[in-house]
């Protein structure tokens, strides 16, 4: 039997950018939430950096060429879909609505977005695929793993998402521990009743030691290149890592052929000075390049615009992925208000080709940044 429908509420008139998401969403949500989605690590730096990289650059706009039949289409991963919007794993959904993550899961799949599920989703995992997966013109269906501790639970989770639909897993590799969140510790975050990580239930806590080893011991638990060869024994899903920044990383993602990159740094919430993912993104663009590897790139952080989507395009990316905008959108009005998101950057992306001269993504090449010469 398919899941019920989320219910559907209006979004307010006044709400006609990502921006008046933010600010209606800043008022919905209670401080506790608030601060748990919209803070970042340490003194925020890698959060701001995220977004005033992509404001740093300029398109470079070229005019009269033919736009008739102009498309946002993609290929990723051997398959085409309709433009590169995908929704980021984010955790804890029903903290900012009750639907949570299967309200997002229906907005994407009816605009034609992917969407990823968080290993820390408030819902079983099972539920949004149920709800989705047969519907027509979605976008891909991932699934977002952490390893765990214990490799027969990561196994059986594995499995799990098999089972249910998921057609790729994004091994996050970026948080062996937590970053230093100060916004959550002011306001004393914790997970109200009600709400937990349901797809971890079962699993124990992972041993720690006093024996003065780095994190109390935690790090022995830590993926290492050796895991995701691991996980891919375990698996019939391609495996891409999230939470690449350095290049030399993406080169050996790619010798141990992982399915692609999703270029992230966690939206600024572990590593604070970690570069902004636009930055860390062309270099990787360009390391994978001349090193004659063909992996597909996903960018997140910061993106905020239509323009931001088809900046990363030019610098390389194969689609985007959008997290706290979502969040915005489901705290405003449900699965409408991530529609109304998704549709938002869609339609600003279409608008800010048209106004460059691109009549398909192909088109967004370095030159529209203004990295050839004329």
């Amino acid at each position: 039997m398919s899941p019920n429908l989320p219910a559907l509420q209006a979004v307010a008139p006044e709400i006609v950018c990502l921006a008046d998401h933010e600010r209606s969403a800043a008022e919905r949500l209670d401080a506790h939430a608030w601060a748990y989605f919209s803070g970042g690590a340490g003194d925020e730096r890698c959060l701001q950096a995220n977004r005033s990289a992509w404001d740093a650059l300029p398109l470079w706009p070229r005019v009269l060429r033919p736009l008739s039949a102009g498309h946002t289409r993609i290929t990723l991963l051997g398959q085409e879909y309709a433009h590169p919007l995908l929704v980021a794993p984010v955790a804890f959904q029903r903290l900012a609505h009750a639907d949570g993550e299967l309200a997002s899961a229906y907005a994407a799949a009816a605009l034609g977005a992917g969407f990823t599920l968080s290993t820390q989703s408030s819902l079983a995992l099972e539920l949004p695929a149920q709800a989705v997966l047969d519907t027509a013109g979605r976008g891909p269906l991932w699934f977002q793993l952490y390893l765990q501790h214990d490799r027969g639970f990561t196994r059986e989770l594995v499995q799990r998402a098999e089972r249910a639909g998921y057609e790729a897993l994004v091994l996050t590799v970026d948080a062996p521990v937590s970053g230093v969140r100060d916004r959550e510790r002011r306001a004393g975050f914790r997970l109200p009743a009600g709400i937990s990580a349901v797809n971890l239930q079962g699993l124990g806590s992972a041993p720690t030691s006093a024996d003065g080893s780095l994190c109390a011991g935690m790090l022995r638990h830590a993926p290492t290149w050796d895991d995701l060869a691991w996980l891919q024994a375990q698996t019939r899903l391609p495996v891409l890592l999230k939470g690449v920044l350095h290049p030399q990383d993406a080169l050996q993602a790619a010798r141990l052929q992982a399915a692609g990159i999703v270029v992230s740094n966690h939206g600024g919430r572990t590593l604070d000075s970690a570069p902004a993912t636009a930055l860390a993104l062309a270099r990787i663009a360009r390391a994978l390049q001349s090193g004659g590897h063909a992996l597909p790139l996903v960018v997140d952080g910061g993106i905020r615009r239509g323009t931001d989507v088809l900046k990363a395009m030019a610098l390389g990316a194969s689609a985007v992925m959008v997290g706290r905008p979502v969040i915005w959108g489901l705290a405003n009005a449900g699965a409408a208000g991530v529609a109304h998101v998704l549709r938002l950057l869609r339609d600003e992306l279409e608008i800010a080709m048209a106004l460059t001269g691109c009549a398909t993504l192909a088109d967004a090449t370095p030159a529209l940044l203004g990295e050839e010469s004329p």
